[in-house]
């Protein structure tokens, strides 16, 4: 009998109402598939599975250190926030070094993801600007490379633009894969983002958490550190991260994508819901870590530092964690009528 793939089911009173299939791919920094479900080559836009790599040229080309950027705005560099209290007390200090005001940041200003934040603007008690939205740390950061290089501000955001094209070489180089073979498109915020395989989304995490480059540890550390920046309260990478102590580095994407780092382990992952629900696509990134935190314990060999390492991410807090993993359903009366929960299996190509 085939192996069931991955999935997300949604039920009802116990019975499945709607299923959501997940394509994921599991990869090495050397570039082997370790594990995987529905097409690993799926080719899917990144989103903000791709901020650590926009923000990597930061570090690179030394704007992080004129500018004086602490790794808390490196981390907000690298963030979908919620638009909370200390997201806004981190994004304007980052702009005030820059010299930037919210005219010059091209991402639009749109509902809060925090919602005790959105119902303040439905309230008027806030009025949003740019700085507010998920990707203005993203934006204030292309903004400080334009200025460190003396680029033009006009346009940053747009293909072509020599922020873009740094950027672009940041994701073929940790990718692997040729610009040619990337597709362009503009995002939600209006920057560019990248279309490449789940394989090579992976790979590129894998690389980026293994790396000796300064420059990576360096967004690694501030991701692994401030993980309330990355996104904020009651949000999986912040809870995740949290909970991890720093073993385990996530980013969401919109439209189901998740992206994933084990820096103990050297693996990368990511996948897609392939219909987009993001309901789904926390489920289906705790599924994927604790069916791979599994086999990798059964494949482990006794290796000592391997093995402790597995051990210490397997006690995680995953209780702690069951209101991403296994969130409830809730009608207009707050009963609860069913739960998103996991279903499926990886496949393992290590024997």
């Amino acid at each position: 009998m085939p192996t069931p793939e991955l999935r997300v089911e949604v039920t009802r009173g116990g019975l499945p109402e709607s299923v959501h299939r997940v394509a994921a791919a599991i990869m090495d920094s050397e570039g082997r598939l370790i594990a995987s479900s529905g097409n690993p080559d799926l080719i899917t836009w990144w989103r903000s599975g791709a901020k650590p790599f926009q923000a990597l040229p930061l570090v690179q080309d030394g704007a992080v250190d004129r500018f004086r950027i602490t790794a808390a705005e490196l981390a907000l560099a690298c963030a979908s926030h919620s638009s909370e209290a200390r997201h806004l007390e981190v994004v304007t200090g980052l702009m005030a070094k820059i010299g930037i005001t919210d005219r010059d940041l091209a991402c639009g200003p749109h509902p809060p993801l925090s919602p005790a934040v959105a119902q303040a603007a439905v309230r008027g008690a806030v009025t949003l600007t740019p700085r507010w939205s998920n990707c203005s740390g993203k934006h204030a950061g292309m903004l400080a490379l334009a200025k460190h290089h003396g680029w033009p501000l006009a346009g940053y955001q747009e293909a072509g633009h020599p922020v873009q094209q740094r950027i672009l070489e940041e994701v073929t180089r940790w990718s692997g894969v040729a610009p040619a073979g990337i597709a362009l498109a503009p995002d939600g915020c209006t920057a560019v983002c990248f279309g490449l395989p789940l394989r090579a989304m992976a790979v590129a995490y894998a690389r980026l958490i293994s790396s000796p480059d300064l420059a990576a540890r360096r967004i690694v550390s501030a991701m692994a550190s401030h993980p309330f920046l990355l996104a904020g309260t009651g949000r999986l990478c912040t809870d995740l991260i949290m909970a991890a102590q720093g073993r385990i580095i996530a980013k969401i994407g919109a439209e189901g994508v998740y992206s994933a780092g084990l820096p103990g382990l050297g693996l990368g992952i990511a996948l897609k819901v392939e219909d987009g629900d993001m309901r789904a696509s926390g489920v289906a990134l705790l599924e994927v870590l604790k069916q791979v935190l599994r086999r990798s314990v059964e494949r482990s060999g006794g290796q000592a530092v391997e093995l402790a390492e597995l051990l210490a991410l397997l006690e995680l807090p995953w209780r702690d964690l069951a209101g991403h993993g296994h969130p409830e359903i809730r009608n207009s009366r707050g009963i609860v009528t069913g739960e998103l929960r996991p279903a499926g299996l990886l496949r393992f190509y290590d024997g």
